[in-house]
């Protein structure tokens, strides 16, 4: 059968750049590698890289927005916030200086991608258009493809297991880095989604369930399951994996046409002119990665390492509605941590329906405390007052949505006060970066999440109050979780105030279980003031400080719809006094 129509989506992932088949014409064959060629290196600069392949007639990177996007990417916070390290001085065996980048002549890259050739069943050819994208990988943005190679050893086992139980080439885990650039929350503005970019009708083809609090396409397993399914069922039509790379991109009915525009001939350098623009550059870029990533040391490239690897994952059945936040605070598994390996659970809330089952993956090191301690997990009432009923009543309000169709002159002002919502929650729902909108266009609405335009704070003063710092002595068979459910506090706080940077304890120790705090004083008679925030302030912490404000209160007069966005320096206006 045909496979679904793919919309492309990797513009908006790694390889949009465009090379128009009037500018290079066919494509030359690849180059004679059977003389083993001196090798050349030099250090260059990023402006000399810009000269450098504009006199080459190639890509000019200089505010190419593809750049743009993998500068979005580099940023996101599986790269800057989750503790990669690496070893450069036992890695680097060449003795490279730190900002060297080698260059080689097209006759070494040729023959490297021609011994790679003799390893796989993938036609790989080095041309022009694959020489673009091995200097964007290799020099241009080799700091992402350092982040790629360290998040490659998370992922790519995963990836090599599944496809080597479908007999397709190993090789094809290089597919997802030319995709998403392994970040498990990747998406693209075509509505593509996960480690695999998969469309939401592709993806339902494959059995991938989309819901108001889960979506499978983003998890890891799930995922990639369903994308070997879906090559499997290009190869059966086409027989050439170039060909299945183009269609998996593209569609097999843009493949088709450009088959037949091409004489009939069923081979992708063959029909290259006659294929979409984006997808031209998709196979040119995989050979690129495929490259880069098995040269990286010879480029003064090496792979930051995450803080965790896929042996050291393991995985639990949840049996009841559990939230991100009870997991957090009673066993103390870094909530990055918790979204990095679950990106499924779309509101951080492991949702429970009978005859359905839900896992949760977890560092090894905290599995033996989750089903040591599950059915208290289940009833732990977090610091931040998430406890199951409040769950539920969000599980159901998060499936009491309705899709609203824009209308000619329609404004998200408009909409919104239709829905008596905010315009920042119709562009979290449905992931708009602006404000512009068009007719007939399908907007997300969950209107039991309105706002009350009558609802103001009640006016109150804030008293002083203290709570006096305590100790615990530890007994046998207790851990983090149990003492901190017993002094109403967090398994972090216990932590921190101990300076433990690990769950183990041992009977006899003595831990520090609360510490002084002074509740801020508020002027009776201010109707606003502002609170700077704290390393380590949520909205619960800094709501707790003055007497009748609450979370709700603080996000409305803010205008805040992702919490987990405070940064320590931020201000934020707390209401004192009724309007």
């Amino acid at each position: 059968m045909i496979a679904p129509k793919r919309t492309s989506i990797i513009p908006s992932i790694l390889i949009s750049i465009f090379i128009s088949a009037s500018a290079y014409g066919q494509d030359p064959p690849p180059a004679d590698s059977s003389a083993t060629p001196a090798i050349s290196m030099n250090v260059i600069t990023d402006n000399q890289m810009v000269a450098d392949t504009h006199e080459l007639g190639h890509v000019i990177w200089k505010d190419s927005p593809v750049v743009a996007m993998l500068d979005s990417l580099a940023q996101l916070k599986y790269y800057g916030d989750w503790g990669f390290i690496t070893d450069v001085d036992s890695l680097n065996k060449y003795g490279f200086s730190a900002n060297e980048i080698p260059l080689y002549p097209d006759s070494v890259l040729a023959a490297r991608i021609d011994f790679l050739n003799r390893q796989t069943t993938i036609e790989l050819t080095f041309n022009r258009q694959v020489k673009n994208y091995i200097y964007l990988y290799a020099n241009k943005k080799r700091d992402l493809t350092s982040r790629i190679l360290g998040l490659a050893q998370i992922y790519f086992p995963l990836f090599e297991e599944h496809l080597d139980r479908f007999d397709i080439p190993l090789e094809m885990k290089y597919l997802a880095v030319v995709e998403s650039a392994l970040i498990p929350t990747a998406g693209s503005r075509a509505g593509a989604k996960g480690l695999w970019q998969f469309m939401y009708g592709t993806g339902k083809v494959y059995g991938l369930r989309v819901t108001s609090l889960i979506d499978e396409r983003y998890d890891p397993y799930q995922a990639t399951i369903a994308a070997c399914e879906h090559l499997s069922d290009l190869y059966d039509i086409y027989g050439d994996w170039s060909l299945v790379m183009a269609a998996y991109n593209s569609g097999a009915g843009n493949v088709n046409k450009a088959i037949r525009r091409s004489g009939g001939i069923k081979s992708y350098w063959a029909i290259w002119p006659f294929l979409p623009r984006e997808t031209r550059g998709y196979v040119p870029a995989f050979i690129a990665v495929y490259y880069t990533m098995s040269y990286a040391t010879e480029h003064n490239i090496y792979p930051v390492h995450p803080g965790i690897l896929h042996h050291e994952i393991d995985t639990v059945m949840v049996h009841d509605v559990l939230s991100f936040d009870q997991v957090n605070e009673m066993l103390g598994v870094p909530m990055d941590q918790l979204e990095l390996l679950n990106p499924l659970y779309k509101k951080d809330i492991i949702p429970y329906e009978d005859g359905e089952v839900f896992f949760l993956r977890l560092p090894k090191e905290y599995i033996g405390d989750f089903i040591n301690n599950e059915q208290e997990l289940y009833a732990y009432k977090t610091r931040k007052g998430t406890e199951k009923d409040k769950m539920v009543a969000e599980i159901k309000k998060a499936q009491e949505r309705t899709i609203h169709i824009v209308r000619s002159g329609e404004n998200l002002g408009l909409i919104a006060k239709r829905y008596h919502v905010y315009i920042s929650q119709i562009k979290a729902w449905n992931n708009l970066r602006g404000s512009t909108i068009y007719p007939r266009q399908r907007l997300v609405i969950y209107p039991s999440a309105r706002y009350n335009p009558k609802a103001a704070p009640s006016r109150s003063t804030a008293s002083t109050s203290t709570s006096p710092t305590g100790t615990h002595t530890v007994r046998n068979g207790e851990n983090l979780g149990l003492i901190a459910k017993k002094y109403n506090c967090s398994v972090s706080e216990i932590k921190t105030w101990n300076k433990l940077s690990k769950n183990t304890i041992h009977p006899g120790q003595k831990l520090i279980v609360s510490k002084t705090a002074t509740n801020i004083k508020v002027d009776k008679n201010a109707e606003y003031i502002y609170h700077t925030v704290k390393s380590g302030d949520t909205l619960w912490d800094i709501a707790k400080m003055y007497d009748g404000v609450t979370v709700n209160q603080i996000k409305q007069l803010n205008n805040i719809t992702n919490a987990r966005r405070l940064k320590p320096g931020d201000k934020i206006r707390i209401a004192v006094k009724s309007s």
